[in-house]
């Protein structure tokens, strides 16, 4: 069983920061790729960033140059921090990672329950 837990959303003015963590736990052999979703109401999730066990880091155009993906393996967390923060990035931010359970050859994906991040004008 593995699980992974969001923190760190909130509500925020815009132009302000917040950090958010998500934290894997369980039985847990290796983990690839983890990555930030958002999903605003009426919308479709998207990916806002991604960020390999070798700590190469991938976003998407209406983040990058703002956000920050980073990760500690030790700890199975990975990071994401958001600076100049708009109105439009108010979301439900998730959590997904792939993750290698021992015994289990390939990897699959988990997702965390979702923290809400919201930004006032």
């Amino acid at each position: 069983q593995v699980k992974l837990v969001e923190s760190g959303g909130d509500l925020v003015q815009a132009g302000g920061s917040l950090r958010l963590s998500c934290a894997a736990s369980g039985s847990i052999f290796s983990i690839n790729d983890m990555d930030w979703y958002r999903q605003a109401p009426g919308k479709q999730r998207e990916m806002v960033a991604r960020i390999t066990f070798g700590g190469s880091t991938n976003y998407a155009d209406a983040v990058r140059g703002r956000f920050t993906i980073s990760r500690d393996n030790a700890k199975n967390t990975v990071y994401l921090q958001m600076n100049s923060l708009k109105p439009e990035d108010t979301a439900v931010y998730y959590c997904n990672a792939q993750v290698r359970t021992p015994g289990m050859i390939w990897p699959r994906g988990y997702w965390g329950q979702g923290t809400q991040v919201t930004v006032s004008s």
